[in-house]
């Protein structure tokens, strides 16, 4: 399993009446291989997991599986706050067919760095699937610190890590410590530039839901073009998955429904979305030619 440049952590489309829309989630994976990327995560954070049903959680993994058919990686997210559940969610995914899972360190309950390794050594003994670390602090109040990273990347399952801090020192620790088969992926879109040239292997992105061809051009480039620097700062002004669904809706690939407590984009970023997609779409077309 290589994992590598652009992997998408895709949105979960839902009708009008907020139901899986596993129509539209088929398109937006043709879009993704279309365009050349890597893997593709399903009910990541960017999936709104925490509001998808066990049902919701394996049609979506079972739909991924089969449009995909082993062209690219699929990882699942399956990190929950608890190991015993963690490990349930990892099962079930590797049930459904993904390849790998990517496991969030616990949300809310902040565990020691010895508790992280515990819990992890846990998940990839028991859960059936390579774990790919993930550390979003800013998301879980739980940091993963590079020494732990040490401790767990020569583990047997350990697959990688996804790091979504956006500092230059730990992106180059964490490259210190790469080894066969275990990879180093950003996690943050805006500094995947920087993370690339320090060596990463890739980037799990969002802003790929949108423009796939225009984020592998930017990590191979180092600099996002113009429209795709909007689109990352887009991206950041309210919380993961609401401005993405919104840019999507725009290009007119999937509508803009989240679930509550998310809402849809405050009326104030809209201007913003409307003036961004159409350069956007021209853009991405301009890519995908030149890409191919």
């Amino acid at each position: 399993m290589l994992l590598a440049g652009c992997i998408t952590a895709l949105v979960t489309p839902f009708d009008e009446r907020g139901e899986l829309d596993l129509d539209a989630f088929t398109d937006l994976i043709d879009r993704q291989l279309e365009a050349g990327v890597g893997g593709l995560v399903v009910a990541g954070s960017t999936g709104e997991a925490a509001m998808l049903d066990e049902r919701e959680y394996r049609a979506l993994l079972r739909r991924a599986v089969e449009a995909v058919a082993g062209r690219v990686p699929v990882l699942a997210g399956t990190g929950l706050s608890g190991t015993a559940a963690t490990v349930a969610r990892t099962r079930l995914a590797a049930e459904e067919g993904a390849v790998a899972a990517l496991v969030v360190t616990p949300p809310y309950v902040r565990p020691t760095q010895d508790g992280l390794v515990r819990h992890y050594e846990e998940v990839a003994r028991r859960g059936g699937l390579p774990v790919v670390l993930y550390n979003v602090p800013g998301r879980t109040g739980c940091d993963l610190l590079p020494p732990t990273v040490e401790r767990l990347s020569g583990l047997e399952g350990m697959a990688g890590i996804k790091e979504a801090v956006a500092d230059a020192e730990r992106m180059r620790a964490l490259i210190g410590l790469r080894r066969p088969g275990f990879a180093v992926l950003g996690g943050d879109d805006a500094s995947a530039g920087e993370a690339m040239r320090l060596g990463a292997d890739g980037l799990i992105s969002v802003i790929s839901n949108a423009a796939p061809a225009l984020t592998r051009q930017y990590l191979a480039r180092g600099e996002p073009a113009p429209e795709l620097a909007e689109l990352i700062a887009l991206a950041g002004v309210e919380p993961n998955p609401v401005p993405i669904k919104a840019v999507l809706a725009a290009l007119g690939v999937v509508r803009n429904v989240v679930r509550l407590p998310l809402v849809e984009l405050t009326s104030r970023h809209r201007p913003a979305v409307d003036a961004l997609a159409p350069r956007l779409a021209r853009a991405e077309r301009a890519a995908r030619e030149n890409l191919s």
